[in-house]
């Protein structure tokens, strides 16, 4: 378990990853060598997994979302399925979800011709996939990989 303190620091790094040590230090009132021993001691014990930079998908030709449901043909299909799904460079995120033998993916992509593509080519060519559905966002109203603490 952690304490107060490390607690605020993880809810100031999640807010703001790249604030300077000495800011995260004045907003908990302790010394900025107090401050970077406790994150490097966050950092060893798992509490922070890494710092990333979120970049704008619109600057990158990339504003489009698809969520694609992809059904295994069953368990024996499964790890190779998700290591092909995984390796697809327009897959955010790969999860296995409850329910009949499918995962849920997240592709950021440029628009309808390269879903088809994804679609067609790449996610329908691979061994052990029975099906897919997919659901195209239209809007989103909340996207953060921040976690309530």
């Amino acid at each position: 378990m952690i304490d107060d303190i490390s607690h605020r620091i993880l809810q100031i790094l999640q807010r703001k990853a790249r604030i300077p040590n000495v800011e995260v230090a004045r907003q908990v009132n302790m010394a900025p060598s107090a401050v970077l021993e406790r994150i490097r001691k966050l950092e060893n014990q798992g509490y922070i997994d890494g710092y990333e930079v979120r970049l704008n998908p619109q600057r990158f030709n990339r504003a489009m979302v698809a969520f694609i449901f992809v059904e295994v043909r069953g368990p024996s299909h499964r790890e190779s399925v998700a290591q092909a799904l995984a390796g697809l460079a327009a897959v955010q995120e790969l999860h296995f979800i409850a329910g009949p033998d499918r995962f849920l993916v997240k592709l950021r992509i440029a628009g309808t011709a390269e879903l088809n593509h994804l679609l067609q080519e790449d996610i329908g060519h691979i061994e052990g996939v029975s099906g897919t559905c997919t659901h195209v966002v239209l809007d989103t109203v909340k996207e953060t990989a921040n976690i309530p603490i």
